[in-house]
């Protein structure tokens, strides 16, 4: 019983600071990395398609992305969808790949872009702390109807506020790396 409540819960936890640092990944710091394009759906033969599965992303240099599509008619389309994400980038065409400058953020900008971090972060630990309530919930329900003893609920308790605490300080820790890499010039 105890073993399937840490079990789910360790999964559950595991899976919310995976999404935190994928939502983290998502914003704009002042360098190229091909992560900033995940979420750009392309219309593709009428159809919604994630860029990654459309074209090769790469950062070539540290304020440069490159994308180079597998096909070629879809150059205009894959173009059109960076242009109308809410990014503020501007692709430039060639005819074989596209390039993407990556400006520079400006000091209120990149303030911004700490908030939306740290909005994140705050969602993910609140997710963390959501789990932590459901799995001592299900303790003291056993512990309730006999199925475990006073003793066992109590351990098993300390241990799901050692995992939330862990969990959370990793949240912490990749908050604090992205907020650097925002700032830095």
């Amino acid at each position: 019983m105890i073993d399937d409540v840490m079990a789910n819960c360790k999964v559950r936890m595991d899976k919310s600071a995976l999404h935190t640092r994928d939502q983290l990944s998502l914003i704009r710091s002042g360098k190229a990395s091909p992560s900033l394009l995940n979420n750009i759906q392309v219309e593709y033969y009428g159809t919604p398609t994630p860029l990654n599965q459309i074209a090769g992303v790469s950062a070539p240099e540290a304020r440069l992305l490159a994308i180079v599509p597998f096909d070629k008619t879809a150059l205009p389309e894959i173009e059109k969808a960076i242009i109308s994400s809410d990014l503020g980038l501007n692709p430039q065409n060639d005819g074989s790949i596209i390039r993407v400058p990556i400006p520079v953020l400006t000091a209120e900008r990149r303030e911004d872009l700490v908030k939306i971090a740290r909005n994140y972060a705050e969602e993910g630990r609140i997710a963390i702390r959501g789990i932590r309530r459901d799995a001592n919930d299900q303790l003291r329900k056993a512990e309730k109807d006999k199925e475990i003893s006073e003793d066992e609920s109590h351990r098993a308790t300390d241990l799901v506020q050692k995992k939330t605490d862990s969990h959370i300080a990793s949240i912490d820790e990749m908050l604090k790396k992205r907020e650097s890499e925002i700032r830095e010039v």
